[in-house]
């Protein structure tokens, strides 16, 4: 008979009970001279006892301007410098920072800065087609609780590292003094496809924690630099990038304000960049960028893949040809801090190319039965959930919506449709709501794109599925070609699939684009796809 699909990560190696701050403070005293943040763009570069300096004078400038422990702070600003700065200022504060997603609109911006009470807001200046000062000013007056607003590259921004004088460092001491790893430190908006987005509230503990650990499995010492192109208002960026890196001394490196494929490279390069992050999407352009081959990517050894399953193909290559012999493959979801699995550094390439690992550390998963909530034996596909400290506190105010989704038990359920290996070993197998049903037989998208990877004219591929009369749901292939010149057709994918893929499982739909629908934390938008591809 089977075991059950539960896991639970043992380890050795104890949960950290600091605050970010405290953290911090170990990190400026043990690796004060040593790099620790790099902005390729404007040339400017931190060793850590430059930065936590820094870090301290913009905490003294948020108490000045009266932040008291538990207010909220926004950050609505693409990947630079202050960002970064943002994040830990607040942690030493006990304010809580408010990732706001940088592609947000007036309408958006007003449910965020009214659902979670910030009262005070730090904002680019603009990025491509948004004028965030604009946009600001269009939405304050329905705003009560916000106070004041600082644009980086402002003179309003100079008056919080101005204001710092008024506050002293023993003060500080007091505030930080006074603080606890498990008060909110930080709200995090999920993209949702209906209604308002929910704020997943996380801790000092969250979040270190799993930063901490993430990096524990890629084996990050002080001699590490990480190329981060991934956003900073996702946990991806702030968490397993900036958290998962001071904790060992590493350096973050931050190759431009948002992805450009080029500007990656040109940074590992530069920068003898050590790790690369990026969601599949990131490496495949990465991969195809013209000219590839003459970057000098040979200092790499590691990087992490996450935000969505990562095709086989994609991944050989990634190992192959960028140098990433270590690459590891992570799972989780921003109520999660966000990491529940991932793949470790021993692990062959079946394992880091055909799941997304196991259990980290002091954590536990299982799959459950979708309707009965029963544990199902391994082997077979249901729901997976998660417990342990990285479950978010809750719903920032929404205690309604929390309970939908952390049960009595104190398990997160996923949404998610995984199946748990003989081995420990988790392969995720779609989305719950992403499932498709044709005629009676349950169809899972990730398995017919995983196939439809390795046709020659197929760059990337989204299934879907779409309303159709006789068969209820019917499967629609939505790919981006390799060469826009010389797409797929339907015949040539029917072709291709029909001797390897059942007949219920194998495309009648097709449509060919130039890119998908994503999400800023670089997730394929599929009820866009449904949406907008299906008719």
């Amino acid at each position: 008979m089977s075991g059950l699909s539960y896991a639970h990560g043992t380890s050795s190696t104890a949960l950290l009970g600091d605050t970010i701050g405290r953290n911090l403070d170990r990190a400026v005293e043990e690796f004060g001279e040593r790099e620790a943040l790099v902005d390729v763009v404007s040339g400017r570069r931190w060793t850590y006892a430059e930065f936590g300096a820094a870090v301290d004078e913009l905490a003294r400038g948020l108490m000045a301007t009266g932040v008291a422990a538990g207010d909220r702070v926004g950050i609505w600003a693409v990947n630079c410098p202050e960002w970064v700065l943002v994040q830990y200022a607040t942690a030493r504060i006990g304010a809580v920072m408010v990732n706001i997603n940088p592609a947000y609109r007036a309408h958006e911006l007003e449910y965020v800065l009214g659902q979670a009470g910030i009262s005070v807001l730090v904002a680019s200046l603009a990025h491509r087609t948004s004028d965030y000062r604009a946009l600001v000013d269009q939405v304050r007056a329905n705003c009560p609780t916000l106070r004041s607003v600082h644009y980086i590259g402002d003179p309003s921004w100079d008056e919080l590292t101005t204001a710092s004088r008024s506050v002293t460092a023993e003060q500080l001491a007091a505030r930080e003094a006074g603080l606890s790893c498990d008060d909110p430190i930080n709200i995090q908006y999920t993209s949702g496809t209906t209604g308002f987005p929910k704020g997943a509230t996380l801790s000092h503990h969250n979040i270190l924690n799993n930063g901490y650990f993430v990096g524990e499995m890629v084996a990050y010492t002080e001699q590490d630099r990480v190329c981060l192109p991934v956003p900073f208002y996702h946990c991806f960026g702030m968490v397993m990038g900036n958290l998962g890196i001071t904790s060992h001394g590493a350096c973050i490196v931050i190759p431009a304000p948002a992805f450009e494929p080029a500007a990656v490279l040109a940074a590992v390069q530069q920068e003898r960049c050590t790790s690369l992050y990026g969601v599949p999407t990131m490496f495949i352009a990465e991969l195809d960028l013209p000219g590839f081959a003459s970057y000098d990517l040979s200092s790499l050894r590691t990087g992490i893949m996450a935000g969505s399953p990562c095709p086989v193909e994609v991944m050989k290559r990634v190992v192959a040809e960028m140098h990433m012999d270590e690459v590891s493959i992570c799972y989780g979801m921003t109520e999660t801090s966000p990491v529940s699995t991932q793949t470790r550094r021993e692990d062959d390439l079946e394992r880091r190319t055909g799941t997304v690992g196991r259990v980290m550390p002091h954590i536990e998963v299982k799959v459950v039965d979708p309707v009965t909530d029963v544990t199902l034996p391994r082997g077979r596909a249901g729901e997976l959930c998660t417990r342990g400290y990285s479950v978010m506190l809750g719903y920032w105010d929404q205690p309604e919506r929390t309970a939908e989704v952390i049960d009595a038990g104190r398990w997160m359920h996923t949404g998610d449709l995984a199946v748990m290996r003989e081995d420990g070993y988790v392969q995720i197998v779609g989305r719950i709501k992403d499932m498709i049903i044709r005629g009676g037989e349950n169809v899972y998208p990730r398995e017919i794109e995983e196939f439809l990877h390795g046709h020659p004219k197929i760059a990337d591929v989204q299934v879907v599925g779409v309303p159709d009369d006789r068969y209820g749901e019917e499967i629609l292939a939505c790919v981006i070609p390799r060469d826009p010149a010389d797409p797929p057709t339907l015949d040539e994918v029917t072709a291709y699939c029909r001797e390897q893929l059942a007949h219920y499982k194998i495309p009648r739909g097709l449509r060919i684009l130039e890119a998908f629908p994503m999400t800023v934390s670089g997730k394929v938008r599929k009820v866009e796809l449904r949406e907008g591809f299906g008719a």
